[in-house]
């Protein structure tokens, strides 16, 4: 059985994440979102919401799992027996970003692999923090974030 790992913060989970996600399912049997907290945001969600938002948008998608972690990813994917962990790109900025963890990963297990995955085209613009802005500013977010994560966005809004 394949593994990997999709990490992030994921505050909130939107549609290029959830595109990433089920590019992933095809290529391994087992994904496990790992859900972390980052220490340099302020996130909007809370851990457990963050997790159980994923969960339902995500409930379509054989072989996902969610949860939560702290600390190193390699120790993380090594707990979890994972051989690969997905990372997501959008621009070539987000490349420099990855390509350094990547290598710093791999330097602290040799045998971690990493796999670039590009959401869709409809897709590939999309942050969490630009879909939070827009939420803020009343804009309709519904074709950005899974039905489940808009409803979240505009309760925490009010």
């Amino acid at each position: 059985m394949k593994t990997a790992i999709y990490p992030g913060s994921f505050d909130p989970v939107h549609n290029g994440h959830i595109d990433v996600i089920e590019r992933a399912a095809k290529l391994c049997d087992r994904i496990i979102v790992a859900v972390a907290e980052n220490h340099a945001k302020t996130e909007l969600f809370s851990m457990e919401e963050r997790v159980d938002l994923i969960r339902q948008a995500g409930s379509h998608i054989p072989g996902l799992e969610v949860r939560s972690f702290e600390g190193l990813l390699v120790n993380f994917v090594r707990e979890e027996g994972a051989q690969a962990v997905i990372r997501g790109l959008r621009a070539v900025s987000d490349f420099e970003y990855e390509f350094q963890m990547a290598l710093m990963n791999r330097s602290l297990d040799e045998n971690l692999e990493t796999i670039f995955l590009v959401p869709s085209q409809e897709n590939i613009y999309l942050s969490s923090r630009i879909v939070k802005e827009v939420a803020r500013l009343g804009g309709n977010i519904e074709r950005f974030v899974p039905p489940v994560v808009a409803a979240a966005l505009v309760g925490k809004m009010q």
